[in-house]
């Protein structure tokens, strides 16, 4: 499941770059204004990217958190 999550998480970095490139080229080639609300596509990955890290950090404090109970016998 670590791979998993770290395969996603720069799937959605990575998505969140090449949406970025993809509309500043045609911001720029062609018309501003019909090009510049596809931006939230950028922001949507970026909040992916952010989120993905969060749970995952909460997920490894979470399953240390469970070990340590585990070993001192409380669970």
């Amino acid at each position: 499941m670590e791979f998993y999550n770290k395969i996603m998480r720069l799937f959605w970095l990575v998505a969140a770059i090449l949406t970025f490139v993809v509309i500043t080229y045609f911001c720029i080639t062609e018309n501003y204004q019909t090009w510049v609300y596809y931006y939230v596509f950028t922001v949507i990955c970026l909040m992916m990217f952010f989120t993905k890290t969060w749970m995952m950090r909460r997920m490894k404090k979470h399953m240390e958190y469970m070990e340590e109970q585990k070993k001192n016998g409380n669970l």
